[in-house]
Formats: C-alpha cells, sequence, structure tokens
C-alpha cells in the first residue's frame, strides 16, 4: 500500500521515517519530496508497505504524531490516473 506522509519538517530524513515505519512492518521504500532548486525537503514523502494491514497499523498509529516539533498527517496515498496502482499489491 503506497502512504503519503504530509507536514514534515524540513529538517525531518528519510532515514528517520523509515525508523518510523519499521516498526510496523516492512518497507519497500520512502521517498522524501525536494525541492530541486533549494535541494530542500518540500514537508512531504512517500512509503509504500507491501502489506496493506500493516500499512493500515502504520497510519492509524503515526497520524497526528509530532515528529521534529511538526504534527504529520499519514493517510492511503491516491493513485494518480495512468500510475501503476501500488495499492493493489
Amino acid at each position: 500500500m503506497k502512504i503519503m506522509i504530509r507536514g514534515l519538517s524540513r529538517l525531518t530524513t528519510e532515514d528517520k521515517i523509515l525508523a518510523l515505519l519499521a516498526p510496523y512492518g516492512l518497507v519497500h521504500y520512502f521517498h522524501l519530496v525536494m525541492d530541486p532548486s533549494t535541494n530542500n525537503s518540500k514537508g512531504f514523502g512517500f512509503a509504500f508497505m507491501p502489506n496493506p494491514a500493516q500499512a493500515k497499523a502504520a497510519i492509524k498509529s503515526l497520524n497526528g504524531m509530532e515528529v521534529d516539533g511538526q504534527k504529520i498527517r499519514v493517510k492511503k496515498a491516491e493513485v494518480k490516473p495512468g500510475e501503476k496502482n501500488e495499492n493493489d499489491q
């Protein structure tokens, strides 16, 4: 299941988010979206967890958590038209 994590501090790293997700199960990846002109975080990113039950547990537990002084929002990512639907795997 593809997960979107928003509201991240510009200081939050990919490693920190992976460490937050790891207790809930296997994480194939987390991609922190960066601004190409400044190389700073845009404050959101996407993770993929292959087990939907584990992904839902992570969403439920992490949504609203404070990370690096910011309250994060975690939800199932919406699939764009034409994008491979990883949520169905």
